[in-house]
């Protein structure tokens, strides 16, 4: 087991991740921007180290001063979390080659999950159902138009190496796909450093559940299950939910075995999340493989009782799983509201004061945040403020013993996702499980 580890990120996983590495007996860093030098990881963490200013690319992007940090508080692995750096091969091979452990996949995994375009080519192979689409990144505006013609509309541009929603451009006409694909490429060069583009049908009405997977360098790997996470904006996750509901037996089995392929096609050794499109006749197809922790690995951990972010050190580590997949029990149900600093009604950022904190708590209630009254929302990352999770017997429990977590959650001084999130959880098609849609369209007509 590691003796110390740096934290390359900020705000609940950060705090996350220090809280494990506590009960493992791991010392660790905290490597942050000046925005965050009060912040609640940084009270917490054995060590912190400043990386640079408020600008995420001259701080918890900036990989020199990542590594430099490593070096100089002799950190023997990083732990990258989600976002910033968490799926960049790049750094993954330059903490190889500086003799630094990357928490994750290998660079090589990374890479060939990380070009959207190339990992369908893997899953393919791997015998995994893909939706239809392009097979290699669009040259330019004529083939995008021919191929998104031979598709037939509606399709979707997509950014190759793209996440988190950005870089994506719905088109259900003609008249509109050369524009859509040139703003897809501009938005995909400004936020990936790449402008590789390609097309895809796009699946109407679809559910977007994924499949989280583990796999140890001693050749074991095994999945935890599958979460729903239909309910987005923008397409940003807002609620997720395990496991998902009416799935009929025989997709969530071809699920399990699907995700366990496109891993096993690209090595996959850390903790991933396979995702798919589900239709509403229950055929599935896949999407993309996100190679690193996600923000809603705690719903797995709620009906799963494995800590995700232990087993991640671990398998980093070379210890082995210590267990195969007749030894998983999936128990219950449970969601995951985002609670985020943004106006419930048009979602656009709300920066300023939190003046007022009082967590949600009471039986099989957990609260993952890094909140603190008073507490100076900064500007300059992601709007994320807490993760409300519940766990219930069933959903019908579970949904009572989120909506109740919520409505004594305050936070005062910003605006929060709250009211949307409390509308969602109530709206009939939610709570009756037939909701099809991603964005809430069928959820609020």
């Amino acid at each position: 087991m590691f003796g110390k580890i740096l934290i390359a990120n900020r705000g609940e996983i950060a705090l996350r991740i220090i809280r494990t590495c506590r009960e493992l007996g791991v010392r660790t860093v905290i490597a942050h921007s000046t925005a965050d030098a009060r912040s609640l990881p940084v009270r917490l963490a054995d060590e912190s180290i400043c990386v640079g200013p408020n600008d995420a690319r001259s701080s918890y992007l900036n990989i020199p001063s990542i590594i430099s940090a490593a070096a100089v508080t002799d950190s023997e692995a990083i732990h990258p979390g989600y976002g910033f750096l968490a799926e960049n091969p790049a750094f993954a091979d330059i903490c190889r080659a500086c003799g630094i452990t990357f928490i994750g996949p290998s660079a090589e995994s990374i890479r060939l999950m990380g070009d959207k375009a190339q990992a369908r080519e893997f899953a393919k192979a791997a015998g995994v159902p893909v939706v239809p689409g392009s097979e290699r990144p669009l040259q330019d505006v004529t083939e995008a138009v021919e191929v998104a013609d031979r598709i037939g509309y509606p399709v979707i541009f997509k950014a190759a190496a793209g996440g988190g929603g950005r870089g994506m451009r719905i088109v259900r006409e003609r008249e509109g796909a050369a524009q859509a694909f040139a703003a897809c490429e501009s938005e995909a060069a400004a936020a990936f450093g790449s402008s590789e583009v390609y097309c895809e049908k796009y699946i109407e009405e679809a559910r977007h559940v994924e499949v989280q997977v583990l796999g140890d360098t001693h050749g074991i790997r095994v999945h935890l299950g599958e979460r729903d996470c239909s309910v987005q904006r923008r397409h940003q996750k807002l609620v997720e939910e395990s496991p998902a509901p009416s799935l009929k037996p025989e997709t969530r089995s071809g699920l399990y075995r699907a995700a366990l392929l496109a891993a096993s096609a690209v090595n996959y050794v850390n903790a991933g999340t396979v995702e798919f499109l589900v239709d509403g006749g229950g055929t599935f197809y896949f999407i993309e493989m996100n190679t690193r922790i996600q923000v809603e690995h705690a719903v797995t951990e709620m009906v799963t009782g494995i800590d995700l972010i232990r087993e991640q050190i671990r398998i980093a580590a070379g210890e082995p799983l210590g267990y195969r997949q007749d030894a998983i029990r999936l128990d219950g149900h449970a969601f995951e509201c985002r609670v985020n600093a943004e106006d419930p009604e048009t979602f656009a950022p709300s920066a300023g004061r939190v003046t007022a904190w009082i967590a949600p708590g009471g039986y099989k209630v957990r609260v993952d945040s890094h909140l603190m009254a008073p507490y100076d929302v900064p500007p300059f990352y992601d709007s994320l403020l807490a993760k409300v999770i519940v766990h219930g017997q069933d959903r019908a429990e579970a949904l009572d013993r989120m909506r109740r977590a919520l409505l004594e959650t305050t936070v005062e001084g910003v605006k929060t996702s709250i009211p949307y999130l409390l509308k969602v959880l109530s709206d009939p098609a939610f709570v009756e499980g037939r909701f099809t849609s991603v964005d809430g369209r069928r959820l609020h007509p």
